[in-house]
């Protein structure tokens, strides 16, 4: 940076002048630097020297664009071509610094033998009296006595007369920190001002780094240094042929030496020329003046200069910052939330720019009316006051949080870092060369409104009695004052509890002149204070939830929790919480405009919290009883979940958060309510009879007590909840055996739970008892041994739960049994070996039985004791509630229910007996109904064929009367259609048919059919078991199946559409007529076998699978390639493999895209499409003996003939269960249109088909006499189809959790969309 000489209009003969040479750093900037407080006063960015004015051969300068950096630039500078000759001095430099302060000359000689007598006796400040600090030469005469030297080491080399960096600036420290004191307000421990001297002189080699390195002097002890010119050994001091020079700025009055030796500075930007209005004014005014108008006048034109400063920098902030940063192209902040951060950063600055604008501009007015003694200025400041009131608040209250954005983005936006960098360059006041940095800008207004009351303090000091003005400027300081109060108070509301803001209390706010109260209503206001920063607080904590919680989870890479999980969890931890905080964000800041208005002395604030309470009652409500819930989860996820583990600790160590944990946050709306209420009763007991809140306060409290009240029930409700999670959690079942009671869903329930004692079913024990634990669900009854450990108690399943719908009560009216005799009769073989005798220490104890029963097929009867007949009639009671209960909802949210085909046409004997007469010959029986098939005709009429052991029936879906016989065939076993092809199949009497269904059921009535009467046997002489229907690879097939010793034979058939459609020829003889038919209207495509027996066969989409004995046999019917599932080679399958030979195959069901459900007559497995295990549980353990599987996405039916068993097919949790009396499948969902392996995810839940899939069959009644010698009455045979049901839920706990990602829930179903049937 190079500095050019200029001219002076002040030098003679227009030569060089001091002005000229010196670097322009506005000498009157660093005075207002100066008079910053501490706390905001950045180092000056001119802070550097600047040349000396004599004997100087070449000139550095510091850089002010690095100013504050560890590094100094200096650019050289020629010496001026003369010196002017008032200051001219002798050109010895040496002899410049000798002759200082001789007869107020610049310029001095040697001083005399009693001049030195005299210095060495006189005290510090005659010592330093003719020093000027200002010159870099004086310095380092000065400093060249007073450093400490030594011998130092470094690099194992020892350095003699040598001292370190810290040495040479406590040195410099010691010479200037008073002047910096005295003169410049400079705090005495700040020492960079004698590190830059130190710098400098380092610079003009006046000392030297031993190593002669090229790093920077540090104010520490790494570096070690000598002065160029030091003797070894001799402590003289050398004579110098020159000194270091230049001019430390910060240090100087004025830039001119000669400033304050006379009555004016010949230097135009002299700062002493500010308070120069006795300058401007003519000498016979001031003359006239006293001396107090005079400083009057002076006080009131500086204040009006500092305020046109005050302006300019503000109008600065809006040129230099705001407006670029609107403009930057690149944005250095993202455009969409620029105009936050403008406004969070600046505030309303400008609108502090418009008052303090329209101030100066009303003081430059009364400055031109009443030139040149200004008359009157406080009452432009007692109105300005006023309109402060507005703004100043505002932005002094936010200015904490401004500073904190600002830095927040500078140490994360590099970008805007660089940006504010830049504009600080240009940000140079109009006449100086000093750079503020955007945070002294955005200080100003603080400091600015703290200077006001002193300066118009000063002018009343000077104003005369009985001036008009001097009433105006007192009224101005107590509005000011006043409004510092306020800013003060706005601060404490807009920190929200945050820093030091939080340990005010009321009186830390309250002036000392305001405090004259009675004590009462002191500590009513301190009461009043107390609530309402601690509903800032409490709102605060609730913000802190979204930004240290639920942010930090929702951006989390890796995921803490998956997402998928995320949103319940968030859901059901934090809940309404964000609810909760608009209710208090508005009720704070309700307190606030209170505050603002009122205080010191709030009146009344009953009115504001009474409104909340009635408004925030339905969000605690939905809040409070979810809490249990919350903390379930919570600690489950710590329990379970390393990496939230690990978050919620470091949460911990966030100062926002207190060290306390997730749980002490999701806690506080519970104690802020209990919190309202004992401080309004401490304000109540403070308030003065005549108030209004006497009568006030009682209503709010008996809202918020009742609010306590009806929350109540809730919570009870999400403990329960949250208890039967517990269970769920910590429930063992024996190996091998795992039941997804659907515990987590969110309808379930614990009604009842208790210890009750069992004989074991082989007593061992010393008494023969198990003592149980248990638990009564809404859908189960679990038994259970309590094992503790680890402080967790753990509940060990001791018996299969019973599903509700499988239990039956049996007697609770038994006597009562002592536990001893019951021990004896259980162990009678024992007693008669010992002699008879009992034991002494026999258990006279009273039980009371009570008996239930399994109707599973693990079940059975089953008698439980308990220790009271209270206990007993508790369990009977809450037994007969659970049974009630289920059925109601099971009735309100069945999966399916039965729509009657049939109710009067079929029946069976009810003795088999009993001579009964067929239907073929004039009877009523028609035997077992065996099978079924839904069609509808071309014209669209939706029939059913039913299949039994006379014939088949055909009539409308859902009209029993309308049941016709339409095939007089034996022993019908199965019947199907090819509705593409116009067919009906049956199989009767292992001989397997072909119908034209024009044949059977005329699309026309009354009118002949085209179609030939006549069936095609597609068997020939061989008897088919079974045969099955479906597409594979496009092409329809029909696969029967016939034995061959062990083996199974199947023969696959194709229909062959031209053939069946070929006109009827005319017959022939009887003979030709009787002539038995061949399989025209089918293609013979295939055959292969099976070793073993074969009892079904189901089509895949490319294969089929064979249901045998070896298991399920997976088939390419081209290749005759084949896989077994499940693979026995697993070693998972190695519990299972003597089940896999003792069970039956009875259905074969996908689950999922690559999962399969294997179905045995006992139990069910998943496997994937290789046949290994695809789940953790092995088994699905059915409650009843499977004779049969059908599938209506997504659930699957197995039939017992005591019920019909609804399972989920992708979780296998029990949905449904359907008593009956020897019920059977007759039609299992198969047909041509869909074949039977069908994936739940094409058909999804809430869009099941409508329309029945499923038909079954079961007896209407019993036998009811048994007479011997008398026929009794046929059993009616009910044939029905299971028809998807719209659930009608019950009202939803106000416990229950958002579970459905979490805990996936199937049971009961969500109500499915209507959608036409496969069949329309």
């Amino acid at each position: 940076m190079h500095h050019e000489l200029i001219s002076s209009p002040h030098s003679p003969g227009n030569s060089h002048s001091l002005d000229g040479i010196i670097d322009h750093t506005s000498i009157s900037d660093s005075l207002s630097y100066i008079d910053a407080p501490l706390t905001s006063r950045p180092l000056p960015q001119s802070f550097g020297h600047i040349p000396e004015v004599h004997a100087i051969h070449h000139i550095r300068s510091f850089d002010p664009s690095v100013a504050g950096s560890s590094s100094l630039h200096y650019a050289d500078y020629p010496l001026p071509n003369s010196i002017p000759s008032d200051i001219s001095g002798p050109e010895d430099p040496l002899e410049n610094i000798r002759a200082l302060g001789r007869d107020g000359e610049v310029w001095d000689q040697r001083p005399t033998s009693e001049e030195e007598r005299l210095w060495d006796t006189a005290s510090e400040d005659s010592e330093t009296q003719f020093v000027n600090f200002a010159l870099l030469s004086h310095l380092a005469v000065r400093l060249r006595d007073t450093v400490p030297r030594g011998t130092h080491v470094k690099g194992s080399i020892p350095y003699p007369r040598a001292f370190t960096g810290k040495d040479i600036v406590s040195a410099i420290q010691s010479q200037i920190q008073r002047d910096l004191m005295e003169n410049h307000s400079w705090p005495a421990s700040d020492r960079r001002a004698a590190l830059q001297v130190a710098r400098s002189l380092q610079s003009q080699l006046f000392f030297y780094e031993v190593e002669w390195g090229s790093r920077m002097l540090q104010d520490g002890v790494e570096d070690v240094y000598m002065f160029l010119d030091d003797q070894d050994g001799s402590d003289a001091a050398p004579e110098r042929e020159e000194l270091p020079t230049g001019v430390t700025t910060i240090l100087a009055k004025c830039y001119s030496p000669s400033c304050g030796e006379g009555p004016t500075c010949y230097v135009n930007t002299c700062p002493r020329k500010a308070d120069a209005w006795p300058n401007t004014a003519s000498p016979d005014l001031i003359k006239s003046l006293p001396a107090s108008e005079v400083n009057r006048q002076i006080i009131i034109h500086k204040l009006i200069s500092k305020e046109e400063q005050y302006v300019e920098d503000l109008d600065m902030v809006d040129s230099v910052f705001i407006k670029p940063l609107r403009m930057a192209d690149p944005p250095v902040i993202q455009p969409y939330i620029l105009e936050d951060f403008i406004d969070d950063v600046f505030g309303n600055i400008l609108e502090l720019r418009q008052c303090n604008k329209r101030l100066f501009e009303v003081m430059c007015v009364r400055q031109r009316e009443q030139a040149p003694v200004i008359q009157r200025i406080g009452d432009i400041f007692l109105e300005a006051a006023t309109i402060f009131r507005e703004s100043y608040p505002v932005y002094v209250g936010h200015h904490p949080l401004a500073e904190k954005r600002m830095r927040e983005e500078m140490e994360r936006n590099p970008e805007f870092r660089l940006f504010i960098e830049h504009c600080s360059r240009q940000s140079t006041r109009p006449g100086d060369s000093i750079r503020l940095d955007l945070r002294h800008y955005l200080n100003r207004p603080s400091e600015h409104l703290q200077k006001y009351p002193v300066l118009l303090q000063a002018i009343l000091n000077e104003t005369a009695k009985g001036n008009p003005d001097a009433g105006y400027l007192a009224e101005a300081i107590k509005a000011i004052k006043n409004l510092q109060t306020v800013v003060q108070l706005k601060t404490f509301q807009t920190a929200m509890g945050k820093g030091l803001t939080s340990k005010w209390e009321w009186a830390d706010l309250v002036p000392q002149n305001l405090r004259e109260f009675t004590s009462d209503e002191k500590h009513r206001q301190a009461v009043i204070f107390e609530l309402i920063k601690g509903e800032m607080t409490y709102v605060r904590d609730l913000e802190n939830i979204e930004a240290i919680y639920i942010q930090p989870l929702r951006n989390a890479e890796p995921p803490i929790i998956p997402r998928d999980k995320l949103d319940n969890f968030i859901q059901d931890v934090f809940h309404n919480f964000a609810e909760l905080h608009a209710h208090h964000r508005r009720l704070v800041d309700t307190f606030h405009e209170i505050q603002f208005e009122e205080h010191p002395t709030v009146r009344s604030i009953t009115a504001a919290i009474f409104d909340a309470a009635l408004n925030f009652r339905e969000a605690y409500m939905e809040y409070i009883p979810n809490y249990p819930i919350a903390a379930y989860r919570l600690d489950h996820e710590m329990e379970n979940n390393p990496a939230f583990r690990s978050f919620s600790e470091n949460t911990m160590r966030h100062p926002d958060t207190h060290q306390l944990d997730m749980k002490s946050f999701i806690n506080q709306p519970i104690p802020r309510l209990l919190r309202y209420e004992v401080l309004l009763k401490k304000m109540f007991d403070l308030t003065p009879h005549t108030h209004e809140d006497k009568e006030a306060i009682p209503h709010i409290v008996d809202v918020i007590k009742a609010l306590g009240r009806e929350v109540e029930p809730g919570v009870l409700s999400s403990k329960q909840k949250v208890n039967l999670w517990t269970y769920n959690a910590n429930l063992v079942h024996k190996p091998g055996e795992s039941i997804d009671m659907d515990l987590l869903n969110e309808m379930r329930s614990l009604i009842h739970t208790g210890k009750l004692l069992r004989k074991p079913d082989r007593g061992s024990e010393r008494n023969g008892w198990n003592q149980l634990f248990v638990l009564l669900f809404d859908n189960y009854l679990v038994m259970t041994k309590v094992v503790a450990g680890g402080g967790i108690a753990k509940y060990h399943v001791d018996r299969r739960p019973i599903p509700l719908d499988l239990l039956t009560l049996v007697s609770f009216n038994e006597p009562a049994i002592s536990r001893s005799n019951l021990g004896r009769s259980n162990n009678s073989s024992a007693s008669s070996a010992s002699g008879g005798h009992s034991d002494s220490n026999g258990d006279s104890r009273v039980l009371y039985p009570f008996r239930m029963h399994h109707n599973g097929r693990l079940g059975g009867p089953c008698v439980l004791y308990a220790d009271s007949s209270k206990s007993r009639a508790e369990w009977k009671h809450k037994l007969e509630e659970a049974l009630g209960l289920r059925k109601v909802v099971q009735e309100s949210n069945k999966v399916f229910e039965g729509e009657t085909l049939s109710i009067d046409t079929f029946s069976v004997p009810a003795n088999p007996a009993s001579p009964v007469i067929p239907w073929s010959e004039g009877g009523t029986i028609t035997g077992p109904v065996t099978c079924s098939i839904p069609f509808n005709t071309p014209d669209g009429r939706g029939l059913v064929a039913i299949g039994c052991a006379e014939g088949v029936w055909i009539g409308f879906r859902h009209d029993s009367h309308s049941m016709r016989r339409v095939l007089h065939l034996k022993m019908v076993t199965q019947c199907t259609m090819l509705d593409d092809f116009g067919l009906f199949l049956v199989l009767a009497d292992k001989n397997l048919f072909a119908y034209h269904i024009e044949a059977l059921v005329p699309a026309t009535p009354n009118q002949p059919s085209n179609a030939s009467p006549t069936p095609q046997k597609l068997n020939g002489s061989r008897e088919v078991s079974f045969f099955s229907v479906g597409i594979i690879n496009n092409r329809t097939s029909v696969i029967y199946m016939r034995k061959r010793g062990n083996d199974s034979h199947f023969h696959v058939l194709e229909p062959v559409i031209d053939r069946i459609n070929e006109k009827v020829k005319p017959s022939g003889s009887i003979f030709e007529r009787l002539k038995p038919s061949r399989t025209e209207w089918f293609r013979h495509r295939k055959e292969f076998f099976l070793s073993g027996e074969s009892y079904d066969l189901i089509f895949f989409k490319a294969k089929v699978a064979v249901l045998c004995s070896r298991g399920f046999e997976i088939l390419d019917i081209e290749t005759v390639k084949s896989v077994t599932l499940p693979q026995r080679q697993d070693s998972r399958f190695a519990p299972l493999l003597k089940r896999f030979d003792t069970c039956r195959p009875v259905g074969i069901v996908r689950s999922k895209e690559d999962e399969f459900l294997l179905c045995y007559d006992e139990f069910g497995i998943y496997v994937n499409k290789h046949g290994d295990p695809s789940r953790v549980s092995s088994t699905i353990e059915w409650e009843g003996t499977a004779s049969s599987v059908a599938f209506h996405a997504p659930y699957v039916l197995l039939f017992d003939p005591r019920f019909i068993e609804i399972r989920h097919v992708e979780t296998g949790r029990l949905a449904q269960i359907i008593p009956g009396n020897d019920v059977r499948c007759i039609w299992d969902g198969r047909g041509l249109s869909s074949n039977n392996v069908l994936t739940p995810g094409d058909v999804p839940e809430d869009q099941m088909v409508q329309e029945a899939r499923v038909h079954a069959v079961l007896k209407l009644n019993d036998l009811s006499v048994q007479n011997v010698g008398r026929q009794t009455k046929p059993i009616t045979l009910h044939v029905f189809e299971l028809i998807p049901t719209i659930p009608i839920y019950l009202p939803g706990s106000l416990a229950s959790p958002t579970t459905a990602t979490f805990f996936p829930t199937f049971s009961p179903p969500r109500s499915p969309q209507l959608r036409p049937s496969y069949r329309a």
